[in-house]
């Protein structure tokens, strides 16, 4: 798969993972896949940070990428405890929460910023391998996007 599908595939990981917890059904199957899905999204985030950092992509790209990479480590490691129920009955008087609550909070907050610098990231690659920042446009102007060339062989054959 090339470099851009997989920066985009991030992200369906990562809404995959919000759908599967939107449904309440536990103890299930959703759990698991939840688990399965969070491990893969720490490789394939793994992945396109080891692929970008091979690249000539600002370096810009590669420290969001790089950062996406780090917290889908940390969204693992606060995922464990929620898993085994740490801190459900430990309060936080101040807050009228269970530290397992916390935990939570920043379990998805961590994942918002996943998908959104797995976006991010994804985009702006997308956009430097298209020399897209090469063409200005005037303020106001929306232009078509670029008309798709056709294959060489398909031109060949018509």
């Amino acid at each position: 798969m090339k470099l851009w599908g997989v920066l985009y595939l991030t992200i369906w990981l990562v809404l995959g993972e919000f759908l599967l917890e939107m449904i309440p059904l536990f103890p299930s199957v959703f759990p698991y896949l939840h688990i399965a899905l969070g491990a893969g999204l720490i490789a394939v985030t793994y992945w396109n940070f080891q692929t970008l950092r091979a690249t000539r992509v600002p370096g810009r790209i590669k420290r969001v990428a790089k950062a996406t990479f780090q917290l889908s480590v940390l969204t693992v490691a606060l995922g464990v405890p929620l898993y085994f129920g740490i801190g459900a009955t430990w309060h936080l008087p101040l807050l009228q929460l269970t530290v397992f609550h916390a935990i939570l909070f920043f379990h998805i907050v961590n994942a918002f910023a996943i998908i959104t610098q797995a976006a991010a990231v994804a985009i702006a690659y997308d956009m430097w391998e298209e020399h897209e920042f090469a063409q200005e446009t005037q303020p106001g102007e929306i232009p078509p996007p670029p008309a798709m060339t056709p294959p060489v062989a398909a031109a060949k054959g018509a």
